[in-house]
Formats: C-alpha cells, sequence, structure tokens
C-alpha cells in the first residue's frame, strides 16, 4: 500500500475532471506532480504541489494558483480518508489523515511483509555493469563502493519488478595487460629461483607470485628459453584468469555475483570485429567521418591528435566535440572499444544500461552516452552513475597501504576485518557522488554512532521484544493474522503514530529510490526507522505505560506488536536488498 501513489491517483481524477470541465487542458501531463510527505509534520500528513505545477496551464480560468489548490481541497474534502485539506502559501495543499488510515497501513505492512513497498512497475530489461577493474591486481576500497553501489542497485530495480542483468567488462585488451603479464613473467622467473627486481612501471605487489608458481606447475622452465614475443600470449592468459579468480574471491567476500562477465578481447577474436561493425553502423547513419579536431584549450587532451583521424560525431548528441575512433597507429580507441562492447548490450536488448564508474570517468558520461543514443536510435537509455573516492581511515587517521598490493589497501583486507556487512552499509550510507570516509574503527564500534550497528540493533531488538512478549503472555499468537486482526486504533502515542508514518514512507522511498538509481536513499530510510524505534524503546525506560509489552493489557501487547514486527519486518527487507544481514540478536 502506496498512499503516496493512492492519493496522486485520486488527485490526478480531481483535475481530469476539472479538466473535463474545459478549465484545465485535456491533454494535462499528470505525472509532474508530486504527493509527498510535508517538510514540516505539523502541517498534515500529505503536501501536494498540484497547484503550483499546472499554474501556467490553469491561469486562463483560476486567478491564481491557490484558487485551483482550494477547489482541490474541497473535492478532497469529500474523501472518506481524508480529515483536512487546507491551503497554504500560494497554493500548496496540505492534507491529513484520518487515524483509521494509519491502521490500514499498518496492516497492509504486515500482510504484504516483504513484499510490502513494491509498488508495481512496468518491467523494463536492464543491464547494470559494475566493478569492472582492469584484471591488474587486487581491488581497492574504491572498487569496492562501486561494487556494493552497483550490487544494491541492481538488487532494488529486481525488486521493483525489472529483469536485471548484472554484469562485469573484464579490461583484457590493450597496454595494461601486457604490462600484467610482464609483471608475472618475473614472478615466473623467480619461482624457478632466480633473485628479481621489479623495475618501475611493472606492478610490484606479491599478489602475482602464485600466478608465477602456476606458470611453473604448467610450463617448467620451458618459457625461459622463449623471446617475449612467444611467452607473451601464455602468461597473459595465466595472468588475467588468475586475477579475474582472484576479483571474484574478492567479491564473494562482498557478497557480490555477477552474471556475465563479457571480455574487451572478445570483440576483436574469432575472425570477428565487432569494434568496425559498430563504426560501420554508425556510418551508415552518417555519423562516422574523416576529419580535424581543433586543438584543445587549456589543458592538453589525450584525445587530440593534429592530424586527420576517424571521428564520430558526437556533438550531434550534445558532447562537446567529436571524437576520434582511430589511433595515428590505426589501432582503434578504448572509445571505440566501449562503443562496440554498449552495442552488444543493446542487441542484446537491453532497454536501460546503467555504467557504474569511478568519478575520474566523468568526462567520458557525455560521448557514450552520445554513442548509445546514436546506435539505438534514441531506444536504449544510458545513465552512468558516478562513485567518488573513499578515504580509508582509522580512529581519524588514514589507513597506510598495503605490502601484499604494494601500493593501496585491498577491499579483501577491509572485508577481512570488519565484516562484508559493515562495508555494504557503509558504503551506501552517503550519496555515491561524494567523497566518503570510512573509518575502520568507528564500523565495529556497539554505539548509535555506527549506522550498520545502529540499524541491525534495531532489529535485533524488534526480535526481543516479541521474545519478551511470549515470556510474558505464553502461547500469544504473534502470526500476521493475529497482529493484523489487533486492534491498531490503541496505538494513539505521538511516539506509535510517527513510527507509523514513517512506515508509511517506505514504498515511496522505494519507488523514489528505484527511479532515481539511488540506493543510498534506503539506507538514508533505514537509519531513521531505527532511530525513531530506538528513541521510542527509551521513552518506554521512563514512561513503563509506553513500552511494548503492557503487562496489564494483553490486546494494547498485540497493537504494539503488530507495529513493531511491520518495522522488524521492513528492516529486514530493505537490508536484504543492501546485501546486509538483519540479525535476531547481537552481543
Amino acid at each position: 500500500m502506496n498512499i503516496y501513489s493512492e492519493f496522486h491517483a485520486r488527485i490526478a481524477a480531481i483535475l481530469k475532471t476539472i479538466a473535463a470541465s474545459g478549465r484545465l487542458p485535456a491533454d494535462l501531463d499528470l505525472a509532474r506532480f508530486v504527493v509527498e510527505p510535508p517538510r514540516d509534520p505539523s502541517h498534515g500528513d500529505l503536501a501536494v504541489n498540484a497547484a503550483m505545477v499546472y499554474a501556467k496551464e490553469a491561469k486562463a480560468h483560476f486567478a491564481n494558483p491557490r484558487q485551483l489548490a482550494t477547489e482541490l481541497a474541497a473535492a478532497l474534502a469529500e474523501d472518506e480518508d481524508v480529515a483536512q485539506a487546507e491551503v497554504a502559501g500560494p497554493g500548496f495543499l496540505n492534507i491529513r489523515l484520518k487515524p483509521p488510515v494509519f491502521g490500514k497501513i499498518l496492516r497492509a505492512a504486515l500482510i504484504e511483509g516483504p513484499r510490502f513497498g513494491a509498488t508495481p512497475v512496468e518491467p523494463r530489461k536492464i543491464n547494470v555493469e559494475y566493478v569492472s577493474a582492469n584484471p591488474t591486481g587486487p581491488m581497492h576500497v574504491g572498487h569496492g563502493r562501486g561494487a556494493v553501489f552497483g550490487d544494491a542497485l541492481a538488487n532494488l530495480l529486481a525488486y521493483v519488478g525489472h529483469d536485471v542483468t548484472r554484469e562485469y567488462y573484464i579490461n583484457d585488451a590493450g597496454a595494461q595487460v601486457d604490462v600484467l603479464a610482464r609483471s608475472a613473467y618475473l614472478r615466473y622467473r623467480e619461482a624457478l629461483g632466480e633473485e628479481i627486481t621489479i623495475p618501475e612501471g611493472l606492478y610490484p605487489g606479491d599478489y602475482l607470485k602464485p600466478v608465477g608458481a602456476a606458470l611453473v606447475a604448467e610450463y617448467g622452465r620451458s618459457l625461459l628459453d622463449l623471446p617475449e614475443r612467444e611467452w607473451m600470449a601464455p602468461v597473459r592468459l595465466a595472468a588475467i584468469a588468475g586475477m579475474m579468480e582472484m576479483i571474484r574471491g574478492d567479491l564473494a567476500a562482498l557478497k557480490i555475483t555477477h552474471e556475465l562477465f563479457f571480455s574487451e578481447r572478445s570483440l576483436t577474436a574469432d575472425g570477428k570485429d565487432q569494434v568496425a561493425a559498430a563504426i560501420e553502423d554508425l556510418g551508415a547513419k552518417n555519423l562516422v567521418y574523416v576529419g580535424r579536431l581543433p586543438a584543445p584549450k587549456g589543458q592538453p587532451s589525450e584525445d587530440w591528435e593534429d592530424r586527420e583521424q576517424t571521428l564520430f560525431r558526437s556533438t550531434a548528441f550534445g558532447d562537446d566535440i567529436d571524437r576520434p575512433l582511430t589511433k595515428s597507429d590505426g589501432s582503434y580507441t578504448y572509445f571505440a572499444s566501449d562503443i562496440a562492447y554498449h552495442k552488444s548490450k543493446i542487441d542484446r536488448g537491453f532497454e536501460i544500461l546503467i555504467d557504474i564508474w569511478g568519478a575520474d570517468h566523468g568526462g567520458y558520461v557525455k560521448r557514450m552516452q552520445a554513442a548509445v543514443a546514436a546506435l539505438s536510435a534514441g531506444k536504449a537509455e544510458l545513465d552512468v552513475k558516478l562513485c567518488q573516492l573513499v578515504k580509508l581511515m582509522r580512529g581519524g587517521e588514514p589507513v597506510k597501504m598495503s605490502k601484499r598490493a604494494g601500493d593501496f589497501v585491498t577491499l579483501r583486507e577491509v572485508v577481512d576485518e570488519v565484516g562484508a556487512d559493515a562495508v555494504r552499509f557503509m558504503m551506501l550510507f552517503r550519496k555515491n557522488d561524494a567523497v566518503l570516509e570510512f573509518d575502520l574503527a568507528r564500523v565495529i564500534e556497539q554505539s548509535k554512532d555506527n549506522p550498520v550497528f545502529y540499524v541491525q540493533y534495531a532489529h535485533a531488538r524488534g526480535r526481543s521484544v516479541m521474545r519478551q512478549a511470549l515470556a510474558t503472555f505464553p502461547g500469544l499468537d504473534l502470526s500476521v493474522p493475529a497482529l493484523a486482526g489487533a486492534d491498531l486504533s490503541l496505538l494513539a502515542d505521538e511516539g506509535e503514530i510517527r513510527l507509523i508514518k514513517l512506515i508509511s514512507q517506505y514504498p515511496r522511498v522505494i519507488e523514489a529510490a528505484a527511479q532515481a538509481h539511488e540506493p543510498h536513499r534506503l539506507a538514508f530510510y533505514l537509519h531513521d526507522l531505527a532511530s525513531d524505534l530506538h528513541s521510542h524503546w527509551t521513552r518506554g525506560k521512563d514512561q513503563p505505560q509506553l513500552r511494548f509489552v503492557n503487562e496489564e493489557s494483553r490486546d494494547l501487547t498485540l497493537a504494539r506488536l503488530a507495529l513493531v514486527a511491520a518495522i522488524t519486518s521492513i528492516l529486514a527487507a530493505a537490508l536484504a536488498i543492501l546485501g546486509v544481514k538483519a540479525p535476531d540478536e547481537m552481543r
């Protein structure tokens, strides 16, 4: 039950009636206005901006937005669920609901259980590509942020009913994997007993030692006598395989799996050049030409060369300049390969493509969106989400680099130290495009200053209340039908009403988070819900009559247990979307 979408539909129906009378356009876009919680709870339960949104369309028949809002208020006054509808300011509408509405919401939360909040959507085929770290070493904490964000977003989109594929793009072509192979070859020689020195420019971390040992196990000393051009291919394959096995293990520790791992090298393998095919596709649409780009102003650009080159007409789709598709040596640019990769997604039938990138790729977004728009003739949508840096701290001090990785702290080290739940929740407890400070000391504290503990403890506290109720009233029926059948009108305290109102917001939070591709909204909501639950529980310490288990009234206890059960159900369902456990007990 989504009270906000229900009232949106009711107000839309009123607007249609007004439009039928000729006082509003018949083709009024009824998706433009919103029904939301008022910023000030004293203003009521629902806030509506419809009169303000349609001020321009209404001015021929309404002197001002307040006049339209007044007519909406008069119609809503006849609604059986409305206690009061009043106009505020220049034309905003505030609605107060009758108390039985909150009982309906609470019953819906109990009966619908884990599906409460999953407002039906038109299913879309969505590809979420995330992590896609170069297979040149273990993942660092920054990779972990994109991994958690992408995984939680995929969970959220699947939860509301979309057909979601989780994908990892393996960047296994290009110069960086050749550097990886040379680094692995040194570890191969080391495994054969040689003293080695890792020169600058190669990967120094110890994580390549197992690859060296595996090469010895497979090839013995046979690679030593070969020139680089002959040992490069098998060493590169072995190194990439070793790195991807390690990356999959790192992701598994964080409870992340992908349905598909797509190899960049496959774009030009087996005699098929998918990059050339993508360029040809764009050429057929008159979007590829040979030309010369003007010199960039200010900072030099790696894309610019003072020569004629093959260019994609990305300016036709809102990009700043057209983009090169080939380098001076005739090889493809990274952008050309990325075009072919995204064409493969479109060819596989995906309607919405979501890419999770690091913030350092921000300048790449417009050109990629231009390419997707061109390839799909505007039928596919690309949404790129950028994840900002993670500053790893311990007690307020920066954490030192890892010996294992050589120049950064690995994600696996962090997960092993604080646990997957802490990493996942904290990675989502800040908007993805804001820098995140992750303090290893803070996330293992058992205090309200630790958000993940605070939310998990709320669920454990709710389950504890249920156990206490059974101890107080042996044989008490705590089934969903029994709780839903309780006299919920007994929930009259301001703290109880505030909790029910927060429950009523959950479907709206889910809907908005899914539409905006912002799973952090769910983490914020959970913290608010946990905070209100803890606050109300604390009030009961000083005021025994407010305690969830009232020894003098079985009926009042049952009503309050219905509230607790709904809250714990939401906490468990939402934490599951974020990939975090909801424990029944915490020590």
